[in-house]
């Protein structure tokens, strides 16, 4: 089971649009480097959900229940989608400001590489982002 974060604009389609659909299929997403990160997720690997824009903080967790597959609503076999569902919320919001002021978390790709919308998590970092959850501010 890998571990991935997914960006969304929470204006666009939030958390708890995930959650009241149920699932949903997660596209939109066009960068190189993050379609790369797209191609390798497969069903059963787990994803925080991070508002982008406003709000900037780790909101969620789901569940990938369809791997990769060509976006069936283009035609283009480069556009890459999977399907995940709403697991559960963060304790409580991880913002990016927490994030970046952790020293754990300074070389994640989340920090070093802002725009890229799939991020690969470690069993560290994931681990490291649920206790931030538990803390209060």
């Amino acid at each position: 089971m890998a571990m991935w974060l997914l960006k969304t604009e929470p204006t666009v389609y939030s958390y708890d649009d995930l959650e009241r659909d149920g699932s949903t299929m997660w596209d939109g997403v066009s960068q190189p480097h993050a379609l790369q990160n797209l191609r390798k997720m497969e069903k059963g690997d787990i994803a925080l959900i991070y508002h982008t824009g406003d709000e900037r903080a780790l909101v969620g967790i789901a569940e990938v229940v369809r791997g990769y597959y060509v976006n069936p609503e283009h035609d283009d076999p480069k556009l890459a989608v999977c399907d995940v569902k709403a697991k559960k919320r963060m304790a409580r919001p991880v913002t990016l400001a927490e994030i970046k002021a952790h020293p754990e978390l300074k070389d994640w790709d989340l920090v070093r590489l802002a725009r890229l919308s799939v991020v690969p998590v470690s069993g560290a970092q994931w681990g490291l982002l649920q206790e931030m959850a538990k803390k209060q501010n």
